[in-house]
């Protein structure tokens, strides 16, 4: 049986969330926008969220691999895997913060590379 850390993060827009991470998955091919199999090949890390501590769903975030390798390449170092669950923590972190209603808007997020770049430098990430 697994244990997971249920964490709470109050967001901006007035409602306290808690969530807990799921885990890591490939993401199914529909779930990536780009036409080309190889360049929408995205890590997808899924969340359980709730407001009201009544209702809980999933929360998905794509990091795209062609994002990932163009940090890389910009920064000369590959991202680790931690640096990788940063940024996605992060974009879940904004989504609490920009999103009026995170159940109906924000059930699946994507991070390009400015927001990778953003999140990154904010944890002082180089």
């Amino acid at each position: 049986m697994t244990i997971r850390r249920l964490k709470t993060y109050a967001g901006s827009q007035g409602y306290v969330y808690q969530y807990y991470f799921i885990g890591k998955r490939l993401a199914p091919a529909s779930a990536t926008s780009e036409s080309d199999a190889q360049e929408s090949e995205a890590d997808e890390y899924i969340f359980d969220v709730t407001s009201d501590r009544k209702l809980t769903y999933a929360v998905s975030i794509l990091l795209p691999h062609q994002v990932v390798a163009a940090w890389g390449e910009s920064h000369g170092r590959p991202l680790s895997d931690s640096e990788q669950y940063a940024a996605v923590k992060m974009r879940l972190f904004r989504a609490f913060d920009e999103l009026e209603d995170m159940q109906t808007q924000g059930r699946q997020l994507q991070i390009d590379l400015r927001l990778l770049e953003e999140s990154l430098a904010s944890l002082g990430v180089e």
